[in-house]
């Protein structure tokens, strides 16, 4: 199984401001949408109460260990461990958000797929640093706006030789 991080970030990894993303970019949307479309999708319980519902297309894991969320295609299990668990025969699965859910899978993470917006927007949650180094850059494309310009990155972890 990979497994891959998928986030949205500004220059500072500023990844929402309390339950919002700052930003609203339909190319990155986009982006989202396809590589997630037909996969499961790994969650907090705050970044899924942010979206409101399961994402179509898609089956949602919701890592919470106060709430339980009764929605179609949605599962609540109360640890990362227990969602890495039951999706283990799945070819790839994405971690998307929030904050501390990106720093606990981080270790795990085969792949990141990451959009960098070359902007700085106020914030108070982070995708966690990160030593680029540990990364292959397999795929990266400049997307120019008249809003904010952007980078699509896809990281693949190198393999230990």
């Amino acid at each position: 199984m990979i497994i891959s991080l998928i986030a949205a970030v500004d220059k500072n990894n500023v990844i929402g401001q309390d339950k919002d993303i700052p930003w609203t970019i339909p190319g990155e949307q986009k982006r989202f949408k396809e590589l997630t479309l037909g996969h499961t999708i790994i969650m907090g319980r705050k970044t899924y109460d942010s979206i409101g519902k399961p994402l179509p297309g898609r089956n949602t894991i919701v890592v919470s260990r106060s709430h339980h969320i009764e929605a179609e295609r949605c599962t609540t299990v109360t640890s990362l461990q227990d969602a890495l668990q039951t999706v283990q025969e799945e070819n790839e699965v994405f971690i998307a958000g929030g904050g501390q859910l990106y720093a606990e899978a981080l270790p795990y993470a085969d792949k990141i797929y990451l959009t960098v917006i070359d902007h700085e927007f106020e914030g108070n949650i982070y995708f966690p640093a990160f030593d680029w180094q540990q990364f292959d850059v397999t795929y990266e494309q400049r997307v120019e706006t008249s809003l904010y310009p952007y980078t699509y990155y896809t990281l693949e972890r190198k393999q230990e030789k």
